[in-house]
């Protein structure tokens, strides 16, 4: 069985290819069942473990385990962590242990840039990246590989994380980190949201006619990195139905609050890609699109890593 590092997993994960896998998996479609959540209570707070098993009918077979500790943060160390494990599809044979951490990083911002290629404007040009964690990076490069992007506003709560990122693609943007989350909203065409909040850090009265509105932090119900008033003012999609039912806490929060339905939402992403549900309805219009993540989408990217290597030919 081939251990596949980190380094590997980037050098395979091309953005236009990931993108275009992504797509098509979404498309054809896997056999993907929930993922299983299991909180766990550590001395230090709590922390999460997910299961994430999915299948090609005919193909390949894979499954993740993630480790998730929001305090790492206050060690240095990265929140997300944890491997993903492929195999054949004839006789269930394991074909490689791939670094999952950086495996979810790519299809995570990839699955983003997915949506925002159907749902946000052609012309959006200016990014606001909302948190400075190991995702914030791979978002700005995923976005910049389907939209113009020429300008990337960076805010964190640490603005001197804020300011590393920002100084790492000045040579290709016009970056700047944003010191007010309110005037920084109302100036992006794209506003991506990659923290593990638990309050709402985007107020739908800031957004403005044709922003893409982003979130693909919070992946619990407990989480959320919007106000109810975005959903109300925008046309809701998710990556799937059944991760926004169990898990989008921004959805939930607000049909508890009662100022949102879950009939409201407009699509899935597999149903705008196969042109059975419409995108966006016009250029003045706000999008939101809400992500907890699929298995599918591992398993795509998982299958781009192993088909990228010298061995799998």
């Amino acid at each position: 069985m081939r251990v596949v590092s980190a380094d590997e997993v980037a050098e395979c994960l091309e953005w236009q290819g990931l993108i275009e896998r992504l797509a098509l998996t979404f498309a054809q479609g896997v056999e993907s069942p929930p993922r299983h959540h299991h909180a766990m209570h550590r001395p230090d707070g709590e922390a999460t473990m997910l299961l994430m098993p999915a299948w090609e009918k005919a193909g390949y077979i894979g499954v993740k385990v993630v480790n998730v500790f929001p305090q790492n943060a206050d060690h240095g160390i990265p929140a997300i962590s944890g491997l993903y494990l492929l195999s054949e599809g004839v006789h269930g044979q394991p074909l490689a242990c791939i670094d999952g951490s950086e495996l979810t990083r790519r299809r995570t911002a990839a699955a983003s840039a997915l949506a925002a290629r159907e749902l946000a404007r052609e012309d959006a040009s200016t990014l606001l990246v909302v948190g400075t964690g190991k995702l914030a990076p791979m978002v700005i490069e995923a976005h910049a590989s389907v939209r113009p992007i020429q300008r990337v506003l960076v805010w964190g709560r640490n603005p001197d994380k804020a300011a590393a990122i920002a100084e790492a693609y000045a040579d290709r943007f016009d970056t700047a980190v944003a010191g007010n989350l309110e005037t920084a909203v109302a100036q992006a065409d794209i506003v991506s949201c990659v923290t593990l909040s638990t309050q709402p850090l985007i107020k739908g009265e800031w957004l403005t006619p044709g922003t893409h509105l982003d979130l693909i932090g919070a992946f619990r119900p407990q989480m959320r990195e919007t106000d109810a008033q975005c959903l109300r003012r925008a046309e809701v999609f998710v990556d799937t139905y059944a991760g926004a039912k169990g898990e989008a806490g921004d959805i939930l929060q607000a049909i508890e609050e009662g100022a949102f339905r879950f009939d409201q939402i407009q699509a899935e992403l597999a149903e705008v890609l196969k042109g059975e549900k419409a995108g966006r309805s016009s250029a003045d219009s706000i999008t939101l699109f809400k992500s907890v993540g699929a298995s599918l989408e591992d398993l795509a990217a998982a299958i781009e890593v192993w088909e990228a290597l010298p061995e799998a030919h």
